[in-house]
């Protein structure tokens, strides 16, 4: 048995029943464009059953995701899931542009209906896992938090949180982006915490403490007064080892009381949010005292593009949280008729393309 034999073999699909598909509404068609139903209705009328070859790609250089999402679609909605072929990519897959990512085989009754929903999950998960795998490898092997819950509908937390997983996000800040892969989510002391202790950073952070289990890494806010040096070693002192990390949020609109000195004599630089002499700010001061061992986090605005420059100037981040520029972008995904009953057709332009890395799914 050579390598490729025994990787395929390893590789294992999610079971269907864990996406809890609404299967009776999308067999109605209630999810469906309109012209995939009224389509459907007119050959079922007519009594014409052609067996058709679907083909679907996107135009991007991408991390695929969704596809077992779009295979349990298939085996549960359609009409005669047996009598279908189906060959597709893994999710988590890095694929190229035009390339074939799912080929279906069948009546093509039993599946119009279905290609505006499967079209629209590899869609959807597709961008959140590219948008994920760039922002991790921008990150440098530092740990990547998925924080984009709050910037988008709740229904699609299971599914993105699952994308954003594959493509090496390492942690989730719900349970139900985490419920895919069986485990919880992570996240900070808030800042509605600490303004219900009067805005008191280390109180907040002191009560959190006693009350998170054991395990549980306490990382704590500190831009609450827009003091993110002072509040790091006071509730590093408070704290001692049960501190994991300190985080810091500052809006770009604001600049850290920490700077405001070295604003002044430098005639007025941009240091807004948070920026490089924040962190390094930071950085010393808990280094200065004792508290080498705590982490820095970093959120708010950040992406590929602002990481990697963090990154190529070695600021001393250790680990990035990032919410909306990872549920950013488009990642369209066309099917395509390329064969009725054996005989190739399709619309100009488009063709069969083989892809050699397809894999029969086999229930």
């Amino acid at each position: 048995m050579n390598s490729g034999t025994q990787l395929r073999e390893t590789r294992k699909r999610l079971a269907p029943e864990l996406f809890d598909l609404p299967v009776e509404e999308i067999r109605a068609g209630r999810y469906s464009d309109a012209y995939f139903n009224f389509a459907r209705e007119t050959l079922l009328t007519d009594g014409k059953h052609a067996r058709v070859l679907m083909q679907v790609f996107q135009r991007e250089q991408a991390v695929l995701g969704g596809i077992d999402e779009a295979i349990a679609i298939l085996e549960l909605c359609s009409e005669d899931w047996p009598s279908l072929s189906v060959e597709a990519l893994f999710d988590g897959d890095e694929i190229e542009p035009w390339e074939t990512v799912l080929t279906i085989e069948g009546d093509y009754t039993g599946i119009a209906h279905l290609e505006t929903l499967y079209l629209g999950v590899l869609a959807r998960r597709t961008k959140i896992a590219t948008n994920v795998r760039r922002t991790v490898e921008a990150a440098n092997g530092k740990p990547v938090l998925y924080f984009p819950a709050r910037h988008d509908h709740y229904c699609v937390q299971a599914g993105d949180g699952y994308a954003a997983h594959l493509a090496g996000a390492i942690g989730v800040s719900t349970d139900a982006q985490a419920s895919w892969w069986g485990e919880h989510g992570i996240g900070t002391v808030p800042h509605a915490l600490i303004a219900c202790y009067g805005g008191d950073t280390t109180v907040a952070a002191k009560k959190f403490a006693a009350w998170a289990p054991a395990d549980m890494n306490v990382i704590v806010l500190v831009d609450f007064v827009n003091d993110s040096v002072g509040t790091s070693l006071a509730v590093a002192r408070a704290l001692d080892e049960r501190l994991w990390g300190v985080r810091l949020d500052t809006a770009s609109t604001l600049v850290d009381r920490s700077l405001w000195a070295e604003m002044e004599e430098s005639g007025g630089f941009e240091p807004g949010g948070v920026s490089e002499r924040l962190v390094v700010r930071v950085r010393e001061a808990l280094d200065r005292e004792g508290f080498g061992r705590v982490k820095i986090v970093v959120s708010g605005g950040f992406d590929p593009e602002r990481i990697r420059a963090f990154e190529e100037r070695g600021v001393p981040v250790d680990a990035y949280g990032v919410g909306s520029s990872l549920v950013r972008g488009q990642y369209d995904f066309t099917a395509d008729v390329v064969a009725v009953d054996g005989r190739p057709i399709a619309k100009v332009g488009r063709r069969f393309r083989p892809n050699p890395r397809l894999e029969p799914v086999i229930r």
